[in-house]
């Protein structure tokens, strides 16, 4: 156990805060042992993976459980898919690449994007395409009302768009390692545009999993900094999905509107387009910026703190709901 820790280098907004308490875990033994101690239970508890999908707007008084779980390997084969587990500790990235080495295509889709193993499911990580939930066996994570580990499928964990049980009961679930299934008869997603012409621009037509990772690497690479070099956490704003009806009065109105239809009759409306339409592309509040590449980015520009980030995107939402009467839900955890 540390004390006052400083979490600059765990968050990749690069914001910096303090936890009054820290401790990582690199095994469930240790893990074990922390939840029958007096630490677990005195005050609130934050578990944290890579720190790509959260924001700190101050310090953490209470007790930050950083995951470093490691490990990652063939589990199970059968006629249709490979299955692969990584413990919550290992790096997404990392992972995806191991996977795509070895022969196993299907997460080639969800290259480079930050954060941990852990992290995936609990945000139903997703990108051109593919969400962790089209590739997902299950689950084992640290039930901490229950005192257990338990095994968690699809239905149990609740997907949805960039949501999961885990966000709507935080702190309950701790994940320790998920299991991946990858399948054999595996078919190529580049319906987005984008990548499909980046794929037919380099005269490749029937593209392997590896090729369409390295074009989704570096559409990323172009289009969201290194939190290395700037701090962020990625898309910082859900697109908003809306019905057909609010869909046909906003095209009306705005007919270059750039949306998708969904399954279900509804639009997913591009969150990028509205921030633009509002002039915000480029812009800053302080030291906190909409990132000059990606509307849909904001970055500290050095020195910001995560009030100063959430302030512009306070504004940024007010002028889309004032302009197209649409609301913008922030996508990472605000603690």
């Amino acid at each position: 156990m540390q004390y006052d820790v400083s979490l600059r280098g765990l968050n990749t907004f690069d914001v910096d805060a303090h936890a009054r308490r820290f401790v990582r875990i690199e095994s469930l033994a240790e893990l074990y042992s922390l939840y029958a101690s007096a630490e677990w239970s005195a005050g609130p508890r934050l578990i944290l993976g890579g720190g790509s999908n959260l924001l700190f707007t101050g310090d953490f008084e209470g007790l930050v459980v950083h995951i470093g779980l490691a490990g990652r390997a063939l589990v199970d084969e059968d006629a249709e898919a490979w299955y692969v587990r990584a413990g919550a500790g290992e790096d997404w990235d990392g992972f995806v690449n191991y996977t795509l080495e070895a022969g196993w295509a299907g997460l080639e889709n969800l290259a480079r994007i930050p954060g941990t193993v852990g992290g995936a499911p609990i945000q139903n990580i997703g990108a051109y395409g593919v969400e962790l939930v089209d590739r997902f066996q299950d689950l084992e994570a640290f039930d901490t009302e229950r005192g257990e580990l338990i095994t968690m499928d699809s239905a149990a964990c609740g997907f949805g768009y960039r949501d999961s049980v885990f966000k709507r009961t935080p702190g309950r679930y701790v994940v320790t390692s998920v299991r991946f299934r990858l399948p054999k008869a595996w078919r190529a997603v580049i319906d987005y545009g984008e990548v499909r012409q980046r794929l037919l621009g380099q005269g490749i037509t029937n593209p392997d999993a590896r090729a369409i990772a390295g074009v989704v690497a570096a559409i990323r690479g172009e289009k969201l900094p290194d939190p290395k070099d700037m701090g962020n956490a990625g898309s910082f704003f859900k697109n908003p999905v809306i019905s057909g009806p609010a869909h046909a009065d906003l095209i009306s109105r705005f007919p270059m509107l750039v949306s998708y239809l969904q399954r279900n009759g509804s639009y997913k409306v591009a969150a990028a387009w509205l921030i633009e339409q509002c002039g915000w592309k480029g812009r800053s509040i302080g030291r906190a910026g909409v990132y000059q590449n990606q509307a849909l980015v904001l970055v500290n520009q050095g020195g910001a703190s995560g009030h100063d980030v959430m302030t512009l995107a306070q504004a940024i939402i007010d002028s889309v709901r004032t302009r197209f009467g649409i609301e913008l839900d922030v996508e990472p955890v605000i603690v």
